[in-house]
């Protein structure tokens, strides 16, 4: 009962927001804040968020959006972009310690490599993968070919093969074909 109370008490947001805003300002992008970098082990949460933490994550969170902008991830509800394999690939990429090696792709980096091994992916399902002109003319395609094979002529050529095979074991013949090969 004095939860429910509590609950349905206005939220006294002077309180909350009490502080100056400056306070909540985040660094700006790619910039490390003024003054000595402290000790990483022995600062506040806060002073490693803003000296090691935000001067890396920021221009890779930047870098996500453009890319997710091209991607147009913005338009529709789904889409093949993937933020975190993004994010994973340009933090890589852009890490001080790889400055002078080449480019590496997602699933070329070692550690996502490993982590793949035991754990696959699902295949991108074709609906995300295809542009709208691909999947219509897959879509034709397979239209025309059920068209095709309702032609009575088809039709009655599927028969004749169908009879044929079962005529001459054709399957059998193909199996004795194969373990002949295999033999060798």
């Amino acid at each position: 009962v004095l939860l429910e109370a509590a609950m349905l008490q206005p939220l006294p947001t002077e309180q909350l927001f009490s502080a100056p805003a400056a306070q909540y300002l985040l660094p700006t992008l790619g910039e490390t804040p003024s003054g000595e970098h402290p000790h990483p082990k022995k600062c506040s949460p806060r002073e490693y968020l803003e000296f090691y933490i935000f001067p890396v994550v920021l221009p890779g969170l930047a870098a996500l959006l453009h890319e997710a902008e091209k991607e147009k991830c913005f338009e529709g509800k789904r889409t093949k972009f993937i933020p975190s394999d993004f994010l994973t690939e340009w933090l890589y990429n852009n890490n001080p310690k790889r400055k002078d090696e080449s480019f590496t792709e997602l699933f070329s980096i070692p550690f996502v490599k490993d982590w793949l091994k035991d754990h696959p992916r699902p295949p991108i399902p074709l609906s995300l993968v295809l542009s709208e002109e691909e999947a219509s003319i897959l879509i034709q395609s397979f239209w025309r070919g059920y068209r095709v094979r309702c032609d009575s002529e088809i039709q009655e050529l599927r028969q004749w093969q169908k009879k044929l095979r079962e005529e001459r074991h054709i399957t059998e013949v193909v199996k004795k074909f194969w373990t002949k090969q295999e033999a060798k």
